[in-house]
């Protein structure tokens, strides 16, 4: 048997999340099909996070065991052949046995975008949250340093969520503007259900000036998820991608092409 490591892009929008329920609408049954017809006897597939309804991902990591005798190319290209065109693998290379997509991730990398536009975009639509009132992205940015660190996250976690804690580590915070978008990047070694969307819509109170900056600590204190605002959309988040320790050698990330870091000033700004 080889262990497989593979990095699966797609566009949740169609989708009902990552997770099997026997069920084709969830992406992690379509990519299983797909990858049981070119090994030739069912996969199984572990990745490094799940993804909600709608949700997408530009560098989810799955890992699985095969003992077809198959190369890296004949995965790649025969396993997309069999995806729908929402789902696609951008590579495939095996791994050691030791290699665990979800349990050897050092931390995880979300993204969440807003098109800050007084008009909607047709072409945006369900991959972009969209806001047409302004938003102040610095006082965004400078609210969100409160959630640095290891911190009880229950004010911003799903009612639902199955994590036996609600502790997590956020590594790493950023609300920046790109032209007419406001983007959220955030690191952490893991996630609740909702967190990221979470966040997201309280930061979107505190840049419509609806709440203060003080307001995102406070709720952090709460812990009483009731205290919080809406959640943000799925259609604007993204799963970016994992890391790993370097003695795997997976593939080094590829830059963040949406929004694009090289878009001028909105030409209509909000």
């Amino acid at each position: 048997m080889t262990r497989w490591a593979a990095r699966v892009e797609y566009l949740g929008t169609d989708f009902r999340g990552w997770q099997t329920k026997r069920d084709l609408k969830r992406i992690q049954a379509a990519l299983e099909e797909a990858l049981s017809k070119v090994a030739d006897h069912p996969v199984k597939t572990t990745a490094a996070g799940r993804t909600d309804a709608g949700v997408h991902a530009l560098g989810q990591v799955v890992h699985f065991d095969s003992g077809a005798a198959r190369s890296s190319y004949a995965w790649l290209l025969g396993t997309n052949t069999h995806l729908p065109a929402q789902i696609s693998l951008r590579w495939i290379q095996p791994v050691t046995a030791g290699f665990d997509a979800r349990r050897s991730a050092l931390q995880r990398r979300y993204r969440y975008v807003v098109h800050n536009h007084r008009a909607r975009s047709a072409l945006l639509a369900d991959r972009a949250a969209w806001i047409p009132r302004e938003l102040d992205e610095q006082a965004m940015h400078r609210a969100a340093q409160a959630l640095v660190g290891e911190h009880d996250f229950s004010t911003f976690r799903a009612a639902e969520c199955q994590s036996n804690t609600p502790m997590r580590e956020v590594r790493e915070i950023r609300v920046t503007r790109i032209g007419e978008f406001v983007v959220l990047d955030i690191c952490a070694n893991a996630f609740l259900h909702h967190m990221v969307r979470n966040i997201m819509g309280a930061l979107i109170d505190v840049g419509q000036q609806r709440q203060a900056e003080s307001w995102i600590p406070e709720l952090l204190a709460a812990r009483d998820r009731r205290q919080a605002g809406v959640t943000a959309p799925a259609g604007g988040l993204y799963f970016v991608y994992p890391e790993y320790p370097p003695e795997f050698a997976l593939p080094a990330p590829e830059a963040l092409w949406f929004p694009a870091s090289g878009e001028s000033k909105a030409i209509d700004p909000p």
